[in-house]
């Protein structure tokens, strides 16, 4: 490793490392420590006869947070990749700094990205979660993400944990189907991977034409020869730019854990649903008044749904009918009658509880996966347009449904703090191999501040427009092509091989992840 990259630092530098390193492990020791109370306090009213089930979850907790520690070292160099090598920050300060965004990212994050991961998945699947079948979905696809972004973290190659993550849950889907037959069963829903696909082809392309644009923009605007220019020996940049190039790899950090961080976050979701569905399954922070809401705009959704299904008979299996129609997203007679049969049948054993939170035990997990099923229905429905709603009826049933996703797809805030620690403590190790890629191998040329400057902007602001519109997107991705168009922008040359490499992570990721997690369920499925 070149000293010009990873200097040493002196007395006052490491005296500031050591206060910063200090002030972040005390932060992730109160964390674990919340999370800790939190997952005992959650437990506590809940009644096993063994002790297996705290086994399991501990155990997928373990697999679960394993995947966001390694998403942490993996991806985040690359937000730090730019500050490393303008010497705007030092290596450890660097790390420490982007480690403590991740965490403050991961803690906002909507929850968005995380459900639209989990929509990818065989519907049976979900629903079954705490069986064998779906412990081997969770495990398969953790397991092969893992495995994956290690081998290319270990050949220093800047792959895309999200790209890992949707080849493991095709490879889930495609293994279910072809081990179940079609009858009965969903493989992988294709319509919601294309624009989870979309989104993972756009953002490097993006990224590329967007940052090398950017810093054509910055030269004719920003005429100042020092932001154009090559670091001179360990000497950090002027002030202006050196806190542009913080102030961006502030943002990246940030807007990485928003989306990233996510990506655990319904698996870890659908792990706690699949263990203790008595404490997980539905969202206890509903209070009895807003569940007085949820009952009353239920009612108001049946009638909707009866108008539209006048004249059809009633289904004689409300609950599969609807679960025929998410899976095989093709509406039949039987389908609107039975959506709003299923409603009413919820409206009515939530209103016999009285609330979220007192549902009974054995109710839990049927109410549940009825809430998942209708909220199902009702996206497909809106996406397909059947039944055209009128603009009226259509705020009645985004009304129920936005009820439906609160009583069903959140996320406490412990499971944020959890992550958020993981995916911290991953940024803090393990860096070094993805940042002198990004750093040394993509141009042939030293990277400029205003080429870390435009790169890291682009990345920041189409990371965080994909968490607004839940779309998974590649930091890595984002990132190292940004750095590849204002090299080109620049005419500072490219470094093939480094870009050939890089093409062929990005194009083995999707079979190789889609291979292993094939495998790996297909295993778990014979020796459970």
């Amino acid at each position: 490793m070149p000293d010009l990259m990873f200097p040493q630092t002196s007395a006052v530098s490491a005296r500031t490392r050591s206060t910063g390193l200090a002030i972040f492990l005390l932060i992730i020791a109160v964390g674990v420590a919340y999370v800790a109370v939190h997952l005992v306090i959650d437990l506590e009213p809940v009644k096993q006869s063994s002790a297996f089930p705290y086994v399991l979850l501990g155990f997928a907790l373990l697999i679960a947070l394993g995947f966001e520690f390694v998403n942490g070292f993996h991806d985040t160099a690359n937000a730090v990749a730019t500050v490393i090598y303008t010497h705007s920050l030092t290596p450890n300060l660097a790390v420490l700094w982007s480690g403590g965004w991740n965490f403050a990212g991961v803690l906002v994050s909507s929850g968005a990205v995380a459900f639209g991961i989990v929509q990818l998945l065989p519907v049976e699947l979900i629903l079954q979660v705490g069986g064998h079948a779906g412990f081997a979905m969770v495990f398969a696809l953790l397991i092969a993400a893992i495995v994956w972004n290690l081998a290319t973290w270990y050949l220093g190659l800047p792959s895309s944990s999200s790209h890992t993550l949707i080849g493991s849950i095709i490879g889930v889907g495609l293994m279910n189907q072809l081990m179940r037959g079609p009858s009965g069963t969903t493989g992988v829903d294709w319509a919601q991977a294309v624009g989870v696909g979309k989104s993972l082809l756009f953002s490097p392309i993006v990224g590329f034409l967007l940052a090398g644009l950017l810093l054509l923009i910055l030269k004719a605007v920003v005429r100042v020869p020092a932001l154009y220019a090559e670091p001179v020996g360990n000497k950090p940049p002027p002030f202006w730019i050196r806190s542009l190039l913080i102030l961006t790899c502030t943002g990246v950090s940030f807007a990485h854990g928003s989306n990233d961080g996510q990506k655990g976050m319904g698996l870890i979701m659908l792990i706690l649903i699949g263990t203790v569905p008595t404490a997980y399954a539905l969202n206890k922070a509903v209070t009895p008044e807003q569940t007085q809401t949820f009952v009353n705009v239920a009612h108001q959704a049946s009638a909707v749904f009866d108008r539209y299904a006048a004249g059809l008979p009633a289904s004689a299996h409300p609950r599969a009918d609807v679960e025929t129609y998410v899976r095989t997203r093709q509406m039949t007679d039987a389908t609107l009658p039975a959506v709003k049969q299923l409603t009413d049948t919820v409206a009515q054993q939530i209103t016999a509880a009285g609330s979220m939170s007192t549902v009974p035990p054995s109710l839990v997990d049927n109410v549940r996966n009825s809430m998942y099923l209708v909220s199902e229905a009702i996206r497909l429905m809106e996406k397909s347009k059947l039944p055209t709603f009128t603009a009226d009826d259509l705020a009645i049933i985004d009304a129920y449904n936005l009820q439906l996703n609160h009583a069903t797809k959140f996320i406490p805030t412990w499971v944020k703090v959890a992550v958020a620690i993981a995916l911290g403590l991953g940024t803090m190790v393990g860096w070094k191999r993805i940042v002198v890629t990004v750093g040394e191998k993509i141009g042939k040329q030293h990277l400029t501040y205003g080429q870390g400057a435009s790169a890291e902007v682009v990345a920041m602001l189409t990371i965080g427009a994909a968490d607004l519109y839940g779309l998974p997107v590649s930091t890595t991705h984002i990132l190292t092509s940004g750095v590849a168009g204002t090299m080109a922008a620049n005419g500072s040359g490219l470094q093939w091989n480094t870009l050939r490499s890089l093409v062929l992570a990005w194009v083995l990721t999707l079979p190789a992840s889609i291979a292993l997690a094939a495998g790996l369920y297909w295993l778990f499925r014979v020796i459970a």
